[in-house]
């Protein structure tokens, strides 16, 4: 179910530092989030330092990225470190999977978000989304083309 022209859902989540971060908070700029399976897998670390090494670069300061996963804020914190990722690590540790549930990405026999990718825009639309499947990887680049769509790289 693609929740594309729809009003993201909004949610508030924990980053890998304990800190609040609210959606609707960050209107006025597009959103890239992405969910994740599980911190410190290949494929994960694989995709997430794609993102860290081309995409946040690529759109600076005129979009959010935001990566969440059901991993908890502490497994977050110190994926974040060993992987040297610098930008928001969400926890949708509890109640377990709300968020990747409100957004159609949560596997309720594997307990983990799948790789779903969302891009919303300014006023909070969801402008395009993706999901892939656990093993296969997403390409940045897509979200590059979504984001230069919207006026934001």
């Amino acid at each position: 179910m693609s929740l594309v022209g729809a009003p993201a859902p909004d949610f508030e989540l924990p980053d890998q530092h304990g800190s609040a971060v609210r959606l609707s908070s960050l209107r006025g700029r597009p959103v890239v989030l992405a969910f994740f399976p599980f911190a410190f897998t290949g494929v994960c670390t694989g995709e997430l330092t794609a993102i860290r090494d081309t995409l946040i670069p690529a759109v600076g300061e005129t979009a959010h990225v935001l990566a969440v996963s059901c991993d908890s804020m502490f497994s977050q914190r110190v994926f974040a470190e060993t992987a040297g990722l610098d930008f928001p690590l969400l926890s949708d540790f509890w109640p377990h999977g709300a968020v990747a549930s409100a957004y159609g990405v949560f596997d309720h026999d594997r307990g983990c978000a799948v790789r779903g990718t969302f891009v919303v825009d300014a006023g909070g639309t969801v402008r395009w989304d993706v999901v892939n499947a656990l093993p296969d990887a997403r390409e940045v680049d897509d979200y590059r083309r979504v984001l230069s769509s919207l006026g934001a790289a």
